[in-house]
């Protein structure tokens, strides 16, 4: 697959018209929080993919009034991750990029990913531990598991991420390509459908060599309701989606390998008829 080739007809746009951007809202009962995001929320933006967790609030009817003309669908399954997949599958736009609803990322923040990636980035992954970055919500176990975690697909990947596990992200559309997320149309649950979806991407973009450009982002403080996230146990959902990609990252070098050094068996080499001819 050659993922050069769709990078550069999108950045060829790019250069004589602005690329149209998506931004996916995943939400679960958040219809106290959405009038903050919408607020926050840039003029330009070309389309807007509302995704429900199948509330039992009224988001869905929030969602509608504050974005008319906003894509909205429901997930097929549970868990972020998921909602997620279903709404990069609605998106239209040239860039997609994924946010919070729940006030913890400034949609304010957009241009500069947007940015990043005119410039030249395939992905643009938003980090709050480098300049122009930070968090007054994250607490000193999810840092300090978050550096682990961080550390530790840096050493296996080769990568060179300073925030592995935040959400805040945006992208060329083609990047999906290698990103490979679970079909949403199963119904049964999948790796890659709760929060180690993040961890997921970033190892896929990163595996297949696209350009990944980070982006100082700072994260709120959740403002109604409480956050799904458990440390303890979504951290060990992403550090078992870690060891699943390293092991699935190793098994297609080895078959890359064998297929190389594989000897061809003349019985079954058919030649061309301008030559048996």
């Amino acid at each position: 697959m050659d993922n050069d080739a769709p990078a550069a007809d999108e950045r060829m746009r790019s250069a004589t018209m602005r690329p149209r951007v998506t931004v996916i809202v995943p939400a679960m009962n958040e219809a106290k929080n959405l009038p903050h995001v919408a607020a926050q929320m840039p003029k330009g933006i070309d389309e807007i993919v509302f995704v429900d967790g199948n509330s039992v609030d009224d988001t869905v009817e929030v969602a509608t009034m504050l974005w008319p003309d906003a894509t909205v669908i429901t997930q097929t399954r549970k868990g972020k991750g998921n909602a997620l997949a279903c709404g990069f599958e609605a998106a239209t736009g040239d860039i997609i990029v994924m946010i919070d609803a729940d006030g913890s990322t400034n949609p304010g923040e957009i241009p500069l990913f947007v940015q990043a990636l005119v410039d030249g980035a395939d992905f643009a992954k938003g980090s709050r531990f480098i300049a122009g970055g930070g968090s007054s919500d994250i607490t000193k176990l999810r840092r300090l598991g978050n550096y682990g975690l961080n550390s530790l697909v840096n050493i296996l990947f080769r990568t060179h991420f300073t925030d592995l596990c935040y959400g805040y992200n945006a992208f060329w559309r083609n990047a999906l390509d290698v990103m490979q997320l679970p079909d949403t149309d199963i119904a049964a649950a999948q790796w890659g459908d709760g929060f180690e979806i993040e961890t997921l991407i970033n190892v896929r973009v990163a595996a297949a060599g696209l350009g990944i450009a980070e982006v100082g982002s700072f994260e709120a403080d959740r403002i109604h309701g409480v956050s799904n996230l458990n440390a303890f146990s979504d951290g060990m959902r992403v550090l078992r989606i870690i060891g699943m990609e390293w092991r699935r990252r190793r098994s297609a070098r080895r078959g890359a390998t064998s297929r190389r050094s594989s000897p061809l068996d003349p019985q079954k080499l058919t030649l061309p008829e301008s030559i048996v001819s």
